[in-house]
């Protein structure tokens, strides 16, 4: 499964793939961010962290729901 990281550094959001050297990605505000990520990696089939401004974890999405390897609800 694809895990992908939604972290600020220097004034932006960065979408970037566990192993990559560059964002697939980057946006202006937090919302967009989450928003368009979310997208991203519902194409791409995968985890999305997304971190707090601070840089400190603050969830995780799986895409496709089914997909997610936790049996947990919710």
């Amino acid at each position: 499964m694809n895990k992908y990281h939604l972290t600020h550094k220097d004034d932006k959001w960065r979408l970037k793939q566990d192993g990559a050297d560059r964002a697939a990605k980057t946006f202006e505000t937090k919302k967009e961010a989450v928003r368009e990520s979310a997208a991203y990696v519902k194409e791409k089939q995968g985890s999305l962290r997304i971190h707090k401004k601070d840089g400190t974890f603050e969830e995780e999405r799986t895409y496709p729901r089914g997909a997610d390897p936790r049996k947990s609800p919710g």
